[in-house]
């Protein structure tokens, strides 16, 4: 039961640590504006993600029986603690991720509210007394 536990918490450790170079990458991606790449990591990620959900199903199982009779091993739990810090290593960094996108698109709306001005000054035109008047008409493509 120990061997078990202590096999399937090693196999979630090195789940963790793949998600965590994951979330490196994604901010990379993120950063660069790669969507395309992206996309495939989040698949990869998603694909991580449910290997971790099942591995935690694993030690739970067997973590369970061993805590009740309380004779869990100090490598355990320390293996345990170690998992622990890993989760919370990734969810800061998926909020680093988060906070990247937020801004991302902050950019992108500033980024299309500064073309919309300048396409609004481009259709600006004057009437006959020489006052400001909105052509209503953008210079845009005519198919």
């Amino acid at each position: 039961m120990v061997q078990e536990l202590q096999q399937a918490l090693e196999q979630q450790l090195a789940n963790l640590t793949q998600l965590s170079a994951l979330l490196d990458q994604e901010l990379h991606l993120i950063s660069s504006r790669n969507a395309e790449d992206l996309i495939n990591l989040l698949k990869e990620k998603e694909h991580t993600l449910e290997q971790i959900q099942l591995t935690d199903n694993i030690v739970a199982q067997h973590y369970q029986p061993l805590s009740a009779s309380q004779s869990v091993p100090d490598d355990i739990n320390e293996m345990i603690e170690k998992s622990k810090q890993r989760v919370e290593e990734c969810r800061y960094k998926t909020q680093v991720n988060e906070k990247a996108v937020e801004q991302g698109q902050l950019r992108l709306t500033h980024l299309r509210n500064l073309m919309l001005e300048v396409r609004a000054k481009e259709s600006l035109t004057y009437d006959k007394s020489g006052k400001p008047k909105g052509s209503g008409r953008g210079r845009g493509i005519s198919a």
